[in-house]
């Protein structure tokens, strides 16, 4: 086959795919993970049941699979921030401020059993190390400054923010995410 046909029937593929992950997320935030069926999920993307399956065999997989795209998303913002070309300490407040609303909004996509469906597995356990790399080399470079606290280790610091900041997740308003991120940051701050 000539390769723009390839190219073709591979884009083609990429976008039944994401339009088969955009419509099981929205019947599952609208009707709940119990209520969605395959053949629904088929109908809505406007392709066949046998196409449908050709993608994926169930749907907690497909949703597994709008989980790892949408952290996968996450993770390429978060390090967008971190890699500008600005001060440590502005990089660093950046990324907890996005952390922080990431954390603030995921508590609202839905219901127990849909977030112990995607938060479990090896693919997340990957990611969260992904995270925990991406502070732990920004707070490096903000040691390197003399701006973070030497008392504790830089990377024990990218695992206190995780924590600190999926607190964010229970808050009650964007005001109070941002002070939780004030709080966050003088925590890390070197002694004056």
């Amino acid at each position: 086959m000539p390769r723009l046909w390839n190219q073709t029937i591979e884009a083609h593929r990429r976008d039944v795919r994401e339009a088969i992950l955009d419509t099981t997320w929205a019947l599952v935030t609208e009707q709940g993970l119990l209520s969605v069926t395959m053949s629904e999920i088929a109908q809505e993307a406007g392709i066949g049941r046998a196409t449908l399956y050709k993608y994926f065999p169930d749907v907690e997989t497909i949703l597994s699979a709008w989980h790892e795209r949408h952290v996968a998303a996450h993770l390429s913002h978060l390090t967008e921030l971190r890699d500008q070309d600005v001060d440590p300490g502005v990089r660093l407040e950046s990324v907890l401020q996005a952390y922080a609303r990431i954390c603030h909004h995921r508590e609202r996509h839905g219901t127990e059993e849909l977030g112990a469906l995607l938060h479990g597995g090896e693919q997340v356990a990957r990611s969260q190390q992904e995270l925990l790399d991406l502070f732990g080399e920004l707070l490096t470079e903000v040691a390197a400054t003399g701006d973070l606290r030497d008392d504790v280790a830089p990377d024990e610091l990218a695992i206190f923010c995780v924590h600190a900041l999926s607190a964010a997740g229970r808050l009650p308003s964007e005001a109070a995410v941002r002070r939780l991120v004030a709080v966050t940051l003088a925590a890390l701050r070197a002694p004056r």
